[in-house]
């Protein structure tokens, strides 16, 4: 990346969204398994109680975030996304003070709010304008951020919660997010490429229009969009249930200290995968396919994992095989769909693949532990990697969203 290109301020947009990304995905999606633990043992919840609450944060989520692209014309990106986090700021102290069962829903539906308007539409929505060409990578290097997420927050969340108990961790962490994102919104989402008279990419010349027409009908009479959200709602139940019970597969062979390595490793990998796609994929290949091939690669880590029978070689290669492909799961809807719609049309596209997503991976975890608790720790893996090959195959049915 040239001097030119490092000053275009697209490539702060970036840098902000990368941010916003990493404490949106740290609180709403990293976070509720810290939550679940720290309930359990501060209050001595049932676990089935307190995933009861998270999975409606998952669920009420995917519902307000179809209306995502209405909520950012009428109010604009600054405003919806301040109110964002003041929401999650607000629902992590209903999840840190709750004293009461009843008190989980009014924090997860807090929460949920927060997460609909940060999480990957908003990304996306935040980036989409100053890049056309360069769009893949711009995204990729965003998305990094929820990867980060993971890596910084779940340390930071067990560090805070065994120095103060969850009650405090949770205010710092609330206060944090608030004062961080608070001005970067303001700085760097109220700007636009037209306000400041720049074209996308930073090109002298806005980007040629692509022969795209506006396909016929509602999104779900529209049979690429069909393919594309099944395809990648299999694949993040298949992920979301998996990521939960890996731990539980790697411990007995690796150690819970290995086992936590190795998960780390496999977060690391979710960005390693991303961020090569993002700077490889060419112009002019069907995204679909690298779609496909990212569920085939995901499939062969966790056929690993399921017969990996207690070997620690064979567990890594799986944790990472799998974790390669990670992060493209996230990144890659928004590149099909610029590439298959109307840009016009892209912004709901995401919206209603995202709610879609949220609404089936929801119960991922519920489902994947009851796999693990009546078969034993080849399950998860086991299905995990079914529905990754259906996935690849629902989403190579339809390659042209227009016609």
């Amino acid at each position: 990346m040239g001097i030119a290109a490092k000053s275009f301020f697209g490539w702060h947009v970036v840098t902000a969204a990368f941010v916003l990304a990493m404490f949106s995905w740290g609180i709403n999606f990293y976070g509720p398994s810290v939550y679940l633990h720290a309930l359990h043992a501060r209050e001595g919840w049932s676990a089935s109680l307190i995933a009861a609450a998270i999975t409606l944060h998952f669920l009420a989520s995917g519902a307000i975030v179809l209306i995502l692209p209405r909520l950012h014309r009428r109010f604009g990106l600054v405003a919806v996304t301040r109110a964002g986090m003041l929401a999650c700021a607000l629902g992590v102290l209903g999840w840190g003070f709750a004293q009461h069962p009843w008190q989980l829903v009014p924090a997860a539906l807090l929460t949920a709010m927060g997460w609909a308007v940060t999480s990957g539409a908003a990304i996306n929505a935040f980036v989409a304008p100053w890049f056309d060409r360069r769009r893949p990578a711009a995204l990729a290097m965003a998305y990094n951020g929820a990867s980060l997420g993971g890596v910084v927050f779940t340390p930071v969340w067990a560090l805070l919660i065994g120095a103060f108990g969850f009650a405090q961790a949770s205010l710092v962490v609330a206060a944090l997010a608030v004062l961080v994102t608070w001005p970067l919104a303001g700085w760097y989402f109220r700007p636009t490429p037209e306000g400041m008279g720049l074209h996308p990419d930073g090109a002298a010349l806005p980007p040629a229009p692509r022969p795209l027409r506006p396909a016929s009908g509602p999104l779900w009479r529209q049979a690429p969009f069909r393919s594309l959200s099944l395809a990648f709602a299999l694949g993040l139940t298949a992920q979301m249930g998996l990521l939960t019970t890996l731990f539980s597969i790697l411990a007995p062979s690796l150690g819970e200290q290995g086992a936590g390595w190795t998960m780390s490793l496999a977060t690391a990998c979710a960005v390693i995968g991303r961020t090569v796609v993002g700077m490889a994929l060419p112009p002019g290949l069907d995204r679909r396919r690298v779609g496909v091939l990212n569920f085939l690669l995901q499939a062969v880590g966790c056929a690993i994992l399921a017969m990996a029978m207690g070997g620690a070689g064979m567990l890594v290669l799986g944790a990472v095989l799998f974790g390669l492909g990670i992060g493209n799961l996230l990144s890659l809807p928004p590149l099909i769909a610029q590439a298959e719609w109307p840009a016009a049309e892209v912004a709901a596209v995401i919206a209603l693949v995202t709610a879609v997503n949220q609404a089936m991976y929801a119960f991922g975890p519920g489902a994947f532990g009851l796999a693990l608790d009546i078969w034993g720790a080849w399950a998860p893996p086991a299905v995990a990697c079914l529905l990754q090959l259906v996935a690849a195959m629902v989403l190579a049915q339809r390659g042209r969203a227009t016609a």
